[in-house]
């Protein structure tokens, strides 16, 4: 297909309410990874929570955002796109604010009020259900606004700005923590998300449905998909099993900035956060391509352990150059196992319930991050801050993969070997 055909598809298969999507899920983004980046180091020093406390608590607000939305869809479905849009980033916008709130003078009354760990708690998980809308309003109304014909390329373009937003948000983050300080990273978060929500009044249109629509879910429905879906061992399986990944991934944001500081003596951690996004940004599709031919399982497999070898690397030296390479092969690894994934639920679900299982495809990302948060605060604390061993905190976290990896093999060969793929 030539280029000039390529930008007519844009212009004719796409609503203007995708563009106006997709712009607001790029600034939200943006807000997101630029909050996500610098929040486990805001919450332990700036707040003073301590690295332990504030590891289960970022755990927790990240947790329950990817595991949400399996519930979110219902209010999606009962109140449309925008009115739920708007509320998401009505909460997100509140939130932040509240958060930063804890790390200013201003705020600290209302903070004593509660009690530092109660406050931060409550104020996470107010935004962690703002949050959880965000996905399921902009997923649905990419694909409702999409032509049949170009569908693919407007997910591409939806999950291209999900990529650009985890690679310049920390990035802004930085010049904001810089030039203002880190508790206004989370004020500007804040601002962006209220403009945001304004945006969604003044420009979002709600998508236009065709044809018999099927009756939206309810709670009971979900609650009763959730006893379905959890009684498939195979699947659960898998989900409990991948969701070893996730546990190395989210270190990235909760234990690595605190290795950067105080390890490697570099201020700028934001910088490095980012290497993960833009490698992502740069090998997905060669990577892809190299690796299409294989089984899912093997692909998934072979992500895990490059993702596992990552941190022998950074164990091996402790410089810049080498998180820096480890960062990138952990990327590569990521890139290795993604795209497959969602092809492999998509083969474990029974073939009349493929969309109720895929709603539970997040499950190991919320998983990764109960278990990470905690992880990375006694991984910090023992191995950083008190004993000032960080080789082995990084050695930990492989042996964590490893296992993962191993794990992997033995379900294909035990459990997951009738599959179909």
């Amino acid at each position: 297909m030539s280029l000039s055909d390529r930008l007519r598809e844009m212009r004719t298969g796409f609503a203007p309410t995708f563009w106006v999507a997709n712009t607001l899920e790029l600034f939200e983004r943006l807000a997101f990874y630029g909050m996500k980046a610098v929040l486990a180091v805001y919450l332990a020093d700036k707040v003073g929570l301590g690295v332990e406390s504030a590891g289960v608590r970022v755990g927790l607000f990240s947790g329950l955002l990817y595991s949400l939305p399996i519930v979110a869809g219902v209010v999606v479905d009962k109140y449309g796109f925008k009115k739920s849009l708007t509320a998401c980033f009505a909460l997100f916008a509140i939130g932040y604010f509240l958060i930063g709130l804890a790390g200013l003078e201003m705020g600290q009354g209302l903070v004593g009020s509660f009690g530092k760990e109660t406050y931060v708690t409550i104020v996470l998980i107010l935004t962690a259900v703002g949050g959880s809308l965000i996905k399921p309003c902009i997923v649905g109304t990419v694909a409702k606004t999409s032509a049949p014909d170009v569908k693919s390329l407007g997910f591409s373009i939806y999950y291209t700005l999900v990529n650009l937003g985890g690679a310049i948000g920390p990035l802004l983050a930085l010049q904001v923590r810089e030039g203002f300080g880190i508790e206004y990273v989370l004020i500007m978060s804040a601002i962006t998300s209220f403009l945001m929500m304004l945006g969604t009044i003044l420009f979002f249109r709600e998508p236009e449905s065709e044809g018999e629509q099927p009756q939206g879910r309810t709670f009971g429905r979900v609650f009763a998909d959730m006893v379905l879906v959890f009684k498939n061992v195979k699947f659960i399986s898998f989900l409990v099993i991948f969701s070893g990944f996730w546990i190395m991934f989210w270190q990235i944001f909760y234990s690595f900035p605190f290795y950067v500081i105080e390890v490697l003596k570099y201020e700028r951690f934001e910088i490095l956060e980012t290497v993960d996004a833009w490698t992502i940004i740069l090998v997905t599709v060669p990577v892809t391509a190299l690796v299409k031919k294989w089984s899912p399982i093997t692909a998934m497999t072979l992500g895990f352990l490059i993702a596992s070898l990552s941190w022998l690397l950074i164990a091996s030296s402790a410089t810049i150059t080498m998180a820096i390479v480890a960062m990138a092969l952990f990327a590569i690894g990521e890139a290795t196992q993604a795209p497959r994934f969602y092809e492999y639920v998509s083969a474990l679900a029974p073939k009349d319930q493929v969309g109720t299982f895929m709603g539970f495809a997040f499950l190991p990302v919320a998983i990764g991050s109960f278990v990470a948060g905690p992880l990375s605060g006694w991984l910090v604390q023992t191995y950083i801050r008190d004993t000032f061993d960080p080789a082995t905190m990084w050695y930990i976290l492989a042996m964590i993969g490893f296992a993962s990896t191993l794990l992997m093999l033995l379900y294909n060969v035990f459990i997951g070997k009738n599959a179909t793929a």
